[in-house]
């Protein structure tokens, strides 16, 4: 099982968000995609899901383009968690949005292997109590990990998650990124994720790609990736990269310009009168 992603191209109008992207992806691996904000990282993703059309160039999934996936077939094999308060409909409850990640799989109705799906991804995101809940009532990071869960009961063959732990708090954090990571390594999907936080990314995957400008600027394992030279050239940002036994450890130090010559001259004060 592989995701084929081949000279990507796209646009917002006359505006190139993404050009020649080509990367791959196997069953059993999580990569992870890094950069700065409006390097391309959402964007990808979207495409991926279908939620966006390349202008040029070709995804596929064991050589078949996924966009010949239609209803619950793509249903079955893209699960995609876009970031944080994107397209929340605030009229369900908790349990009738996980039970949505279920609709590929049914047929007449909800069946026995179906509430026992979406009840273990209650369960594993500790979200059982809130069940009855509606999502308006919520934290925006437990909204989050509503989507999450609604994701698991889908049981695809490729996780797409957008910024997933960009609102949880740090121990959900380590929770969620733990599980996806095992759903890749233990149960065999792949999975893609976008991420900020360098450090989980360089923990939690087993490839990165760091994006700049639309193109991706470096591709390898993090500690190929994530170094002093490339974060400056992409960041503009000085940092100290170390070994940890929990991955890489990133601490910015300063932008690579001095803050003080980015701040205008204050004003000269009005003369008293």
């Amino acid at each position: 099982m592989r995701l084929n992603i081949n000279n990507v191209f796209f646009s917002y109008g006359s505006v190139p968000a993404l050009e020649n992207i080509t990367f791959e992806v196997r069953r059993g691996e999580t990569l992870g995609i890094v950069g700065p904000n409006g390097s391309g990282k959402s964007t990808i993703l979207r495409c991926l899901a279908g939620v966006l059309k390349p202008r040029t160039g070709v995804i596929s999934f064991d050589g078949r383009s996924i966009m010949t996936f239609r209803g619950m077939e793509r249903g079955k094999l893209l699960g995609y968690v876009p970031p944080p308060g994107a397209g929340l409909t605030f009229s369900f409850t908790v349990l009738e949005t996980v039970l949505q990640g279920r609709r590929p799989h049914l047929s007449w109705g909800v069946g026995q292997r179906d509430l026992e799906v979406v009840n273990w991804s209650l369960d594993y995101l500790n979200l059982k109590d809130l069940k009855e809940r509606q999502l308006g009532e919520l934290s925006s990071g437990q909204q989050q990990k509503v989507f999450i869960a609604r994701a698991l009961a889908q049981e695809p063959e490729v996780f797409l998650l957008d910024e997933p732990t960009a609102t949880l708090d740090i121990r959900y954090q380590l929770e969620v990124l733990t599980l996806v990571s095992d759903l890749a390594r233990e149960r065999g999907r792949l999975v893609i994720m976008v991420l900020h936080d360098l450090n989980m990314a360089s923990r939690f995957a087993d490839r990165l790609l760091l994006f700049s400008n639309g193109r991706i600027y470096a591709a390898g394992k993090p500690r190929e990736v994530l170094t002093e030279e490339h974060l400056e050239a992409v960041y503009g940002v000085k940092t100290v990269v170390t070994e940890s036994p929990w991955g890489l450890q990133v601490i910015a130090v300063e932008p690579v310009e001095s803050p003080r010559s980015l701040v205008p001259a204050e004003p000269a004060l009005a003369a008293e009168l």
